[in-house]
């Protein structure tokens, strides 16, 4: 992926980039918001990281010129600002994801990995599957080795998400800002009492666990 980063802060940006370019990608780092736009108008990029606070043009102002130019480029937005209220504007206002510094450069990437595959992946799946696990879309059915698995409509956006994101890490705010869009108290255990749940009706009787905890960092569906 070509990324380009936005971000005046010289500590957090030379992490970035060096975490960045560790992982194969092609990153170009600007420092002011006016720079920082002309060189996202260009169209050259497969996702953008845009801090909020930025001199010259804030990383608001940036995204909503983006988008008001036609210009669908992901972008992820970096913010110390990490109230719901701020993370809400973020996304309603043009931003793909919303990430509170201080944050894990690993979710950092695979974050903006994922938005990266989102915008070249072929266009209306219909159908997902890992390993044995099939999900019909558009019939609303799940079968795992054949076997009808009955889901109730939480647990089936819940594994869907894990399903697109199969191989991937996906944190506990991955899955409430996509999974459940904020609506609950996020110092709940909701979201662990659900994926047990689908854990019981996606690994129980079968040999091979398809769902995995990753200690510290969240969940990976692989086969």
């Amino acid at each position: 992926m070509r990324i380009l980063v936005i971000e005046d802060d010289p500590k957090a940006s030379a992490l970035m980039l060096k975490g960045l370019r560790d992982n194969g990608h092609e990153v170009d780092h600007v420092a002011d918001g006016e720079e920082g736009l002309k060189q996202a108008e260009t169209g050259l990029y497969d996702a953008l990281i845009v801090d909020r606070m930025l001199p010259s043009r804030d990383g608001m102002a940036i995204i909503r010129a983006l988008r008001s130019s036609g210009n669908d480029t992901p972008a992820l937005i970096l913010s110390a600002l990490g109230s719901l209220e701020d993370r809400l504007h973020g996304l309603r206002n043009g931003g793909d994801d919303y990430l509170t510094k201080p944050c894990s450069l690993g979710e950092l990437i695979a974050r903006v990995e994922i938005l990266g595959r989102r915008r070249s992946a072929p266009p209306a799946e219909t159908r997902l599957k890992v390993g044995d696990l099939e999900m019909d879309l558009l019939a609303r059915k799940v079968k795992r080795g054949g076997r009808s698995i009955e889901l109730h409509p939480r647990e089936f956006k819940l594994l869907e998400y894990l399903m697109r994101n199969a191989g991937n890490v996906v944190t506990r705010t991955m899955l409430l800002e996509n999974v459940w869009e904020f609506h609950f108290d996020p110092q709940t255990n909701v979201i662990e009492v659900h994926v047990a749940r689908l854990r019981q009706k996606i690994d129980r009787d079968f040999a091979t666990a398809l769902i995995h905890t990753v200690r510290g960092a969240g969940y990976c569906l692989r086969a």
